[in-house]
């Protein structure tokens, strides 16, 4: 019987395993999990920070869109910078700030201050993540080792989305919402200390300049449409604070567009790849799954603690035949992509998550659990069999030497659509304290990712590549 990847980490830290790559896997798997587990498990803490805070659905939407504008906008810059000053320099800076990032929220005594400190999570988290996958990738220099070594990071990856609002919930419950940022922190340092000690250095002979000017007008960009859409919500489409944010964005997009058609291959976005159709079609449903995906979620925990007033665990409890799917359908969606190439299962996946949350918009203001079960498990499934067919049309629509960029540019199409997607749904949704007009947002948030899913499933068949060559295929 194959190995699941908690067994595979067992095995990993017996004694005499210090310094070898099985050591190095545990370790990076370590960050990459806490770096997931920080997408999901503040949603659980929200209400609680909202009442501990004094804070609206507005301030709550920056305390999880903080971290993930900064997620975004690194993403790129941050693969690039491992590249050129190595790899474990720039996870280990990761790892520091996104310990003192947690720290910070932990000890957070106003949203705006909690708002900033995710924002520092946001950054080590971006200098982080893709860090982790390249030191992987150099500690198994034998292909078959290295695939399987990928695939334990990923399941590992995969089981921080159903523990996010476990652990969350247990932990709001039992010693407060500052819980969630402040077990962080420990798990750092350690991971701090277990990498300096066993990770070698590594850095590409013909690493890419940084490309500064992309970096800087892509977070302009992010921001200033993040905050058109909170503070819509908040003063109406029309208010000056919105044409003002929508002004700038115009201008940063510009800035952005002229910026990377001038570097040309250097650019954090090259144009090249971004005209062609099926690589802009597999980001685009890329940032569509997590824009409504995580958009609902948002309301969705607002619903079942503010208006079902369940508890922090209850609630948690409650979605987990939600995320539970993602980490079993993964594998499966990968096979499937494999063997029959993304178009297929990436439509079924959205169709089948989008059947899901049209049964979630019919949902009452006190559905019982098994009016929601079904909801959460077609959700769930959908989302499991889409989620490796996009990466894989992303990798698959370019060439090898840029398999790495693809990657990182369809991780930080999903970030940001992650960041709109939170914005769009709480303007949408509203405060919680008016249930009425709440209910009827929150099925509004739901009906129109039904919507949005279907139409990326239309994409998905007339773009996306029906089977993959063979050099893309995996086992």
């Amino acid at each position: 019987m194959a190995a699941t990847p908690v067994t595979l980490l067992r095995r990993a830290v017996r004694p005499g395993n210090s310094g070898s790559p099985r050591t190095v896997l545990v370790v990076m798997c370590a960050g990459y999990f806490l770096v997931l587990l920080d997408v999901t498990v503040v949603n659980v803490a929200l209400p609680a920070i909202g009442s501990g805070l004094g804070t609206d659905v507005g301030g709550l939407q920056w305390v999880v869109d903080g971290y993930a504008l900064a997620l975004a906008s690194l993403m790129l810059t941050s693969g690039a910078a491992g590249d050129r000053y190595g790899h474990k320099r720039v996870v280990l800076t990761g790892l520091g700030v996104f310990g003192a990032g947690s720290l910070a929220c932990g000890l957070a005594q106003s949203v705006g201050v909690l708002v900033a400190a995710r924002v520092v999570q946001g950054v080590g988290a971006a200098l982080l993540l893709p860090g982790t996958l390249a030191i992987i990738g150099r500690a198994f220099p034998d292909d078959a080792a290295r695939a399987r070594a990928i695939g334990v990071w990923a399941g590992i990856g995969s089981l921080a989305l159903p523990a996010g609002p476990l652990v969350g919930g247990a932990l709001v419950d039992g010693l407060g919402w500052r819980a969630v940022f402040l077990i962080n922190v420990p798990v750092v340092a350690l991971a701090l200390l277990w990498s300096t000690a066993v990770v070698r250095e590594s850095r590409e002979d013909r690493a890419r300049p940084l490309d500064l000017p992309g970096m800087l007008s892509g977070g302009v960009l992010l921001l200033a449409t993040t905050y058109a859409f909170i503070e819509g919500g908040r003063s109406g489409a029309g208010s000056p604070e919105v044409l003002r944010a929508a002004a700038v964005g115009v201008v940063a997009l510009a800035v952005l567009a002229t910026a990377e058609l001038r570097r040309g291959d250097d650019a954090m976005l090259p144009p090249a790849l971004l005209r062609r159709p099926a690589f802009a079609a597999a980001n685009t449903t890329a940032g569509i799954m997590n824009l409504c995906t995580l958009g609902t979620l948002f309301v969705l925990m607002l619903f079942l603690q503010s208006v079902q007033h369940r508890s922090a665990l209850l609630a948690g409890l409650t979605v987990v035949p939600l995320f539970a799917p993602l980490a079993v359908m993964a594998p499966v969606g990968g096979r499937v992509t494999s063997r029959f190439g993304p178009r297929l299962p990436a439509a079924a996946g959205l169709l089948v998550a989008a059947s899901g949350l049209a049964l979630l918009a019919r949902s009452g203001a006190h559905p019982g659990y098994a009016d929601l079960l079904p909801a959460f498990l077609l959700w769930g499934i959908g989302c499991g069999l889409l989620t490796p067919a996009v990466v894989a049309a992303a990798i698959a629509t370019v060439p090898a030497e840029r398999s790495g960029l693809a990657s990182a540019v369809n991780n930080t199409a999903r970030q940001t659509g992650g960041a709109i997607g939170i914005a769009v749904a709480g303007a949408v949704a509203g405060q919680p304290g008016d249930q009425a007009r709440f209910l009827r947002g929150f099925h509004a948030v739901a009906l129109g990712s039904a919507c949005l899913y279907t139409a990326a499933a239309a994409l998905a068949l007339t773009l996306l590549p029906g089977a993959l060559a063979p050099t893309h295929r995996h086992s």
